[in-house]
């Protein structure tokens, strides 16, 4: 009996271990299953050149960015993002057309017997069935975002024309290691032989990790945050102020690729401008209406919400009303003593098993100074925010990638 696409995705997320569901127990630290699995499919993996991109937090805004430019300058392009928000086929696009619902559950159906003898993780899944994709589309580079870390994560059987590292922030500490450098050197796992490598952030405890491994494997290092590196290229003006190292990163990473393709500059800035609208990219400082003025950002650690919170100030309002909910597993009293304490709150949690439940984050959050109601539902709380909030007040909903999900 065939499945339908809501029995594939139940497959794929009740056999298999997923991150966004379990936590540091559905992580595997090896590559062996993916390159198995991906050896069962004949190599997907070789038939692309590809982009490797990880960092703590944009990687997803600059692997959107640069799939942009290669899309505009007529490249056939593969994106691999996660996690998604609204639909599992956002993950995999081809020149910005998701993944096709049948396409997925043919994946599932075609290798169920791989599947069973292998059992491989949801992420690994995932990874092998977006190399397959992009095989079978013929596309000429695949954009490719890191899962989490990068020495260990599935997507790092590929050989990259160039690799990325947009920054290191402290995230995910108990998979990853519990300083900078450590993190650091998670992620320096994708560099590779003889392949250059971009930097887009200047960090002293970061930086030498970088430096060490790229010298290990002739790897050539390029700075993104050295204006003498990236000729001094202004970036865009309209977009927010978070969104201009990431542009700077992409910038940098294709100055490496105009060895390979013919990037022109005005396509470049056309489709750094739009990227977006040219690679249907969601959920950072995306504004979800006027009246009340509402914003949305899925960033959820440190750095993620100092950037959100820099946003806010910038903006006029009167009154701000923040939408907030949160995951259980990580210490995020650091990060809930960011928010300011002057907001009115509405502590909710999003439907998932790793959402904290939003009494238990409303207990947190009042310790730190942070007041406000429980409205266990993110929908709910959203509604509750819009009502209360007058004409020129500010309603901010974030906190996590799956509150966001939701009121998307």
């Amino acid at each position: 009996m065939s499945l339908n696409y809501q029995q594939t995705l139940d497959f794929l997320y009740t056999q298999l271990p997923m991150y966004q569901q379990q936590g540091a127990s559905a992580l595997n630290y090896k590559l062996d299953k993916i390159l198995r699995f991906c050896e069962a499919l004949g190599h997907p993996e070789k038939a692309f050149k590809a982009v490797h991109v990880a960092g703590t937090n944009g990687k997803g805004s600059t692997s959107h960015m640069l799939a942009a430019v290669l899309q505009r300058a007529g490249v056939k392009t593969g994106l691999y993002t996660s996690p998604h928000l609204k639909n599992f086929t956002e993950r995999i696009k081809v020149n910005g057309s998701e993944i096709s619902e049948e396409a997925v559950i043919n994946f599932v159906e075609n290798h169920k017997a791989l599947i069973k003898e292998l059992k491989p993780s949801f992420f690994e899944m995932t990874v092998a069935m977006a190399f397959e994709h992009f095989r079978d589309e013929e596309v000429e580079v695949a954009v490719v975002e890191v899962g989490l870390g990068g020495r260990f994560d599935s997507t790092n059987i590929i050989k990259p024309l160039v690799s990325v590292i947009t920054n290191i922030g402290l995230d995910h500490q108990a998979l990853l290691g519990n300083t900078l450098a450590e993190i650091a050197f998670e992620k320096a796992g994708i560099i590779k032989q003889d392949t250059p490598v971009v930097i887009g952030e200047f960090h002293p405890e970061t930086f030498p990790v970088f430096e060490e491994q790229a010298k290990k494997l002739n790897a050539p290092l390029i700075k993104a945050f050295d204006p003498v590196e990236t000729g001094h290229r202004p970036v865009s003006p309209h977009i927010p102020d978070y969104q201009k190292k990431n542009q700077r990163t992409a910038l940098a990473a294709i100055e490496q690729l105009r060895n390979h393709y013919v990037l022109p500059e005005e396509i470049v800035d056309q489709a750094l401008e739009n990227f977006r609208e040219i690679t249907g990219f969601t959920g950072r400082w995306q504004k979800l209406s006027e009246k009340p003025l509402t914003y949305c950002d899925t960033g959820h650690n440190e750095d993620g919400v100092k950037a959100v919170i820099n946003e806010i100030q910038k903006l006029q309002w009167e009154k701000l009303h923040i939408v907030l909910g949160m995951v259980n597993d990580k210490d995020i009293s650091k990060v809930l003593s960011l928010f300011p304490k002057e907001a009115n709150y509405y502590f909710c949690n999003a439907n998932m098993p790793r959402a904290l439940a939003a009494a238990e984050l409303a207990q947190k959050a009042e310790s730190l100074g942070l007041k406000g109601k429980v409205v266990p539902d993110v929908k709910e709380a959203l509604k509750a925010a819009q009502a209360e909030a007058q004409a020129n007040d500010l309603v901010f909903v974030g906190g996590s990638t799956f509150v966001v999900a939701e009121v998307l």
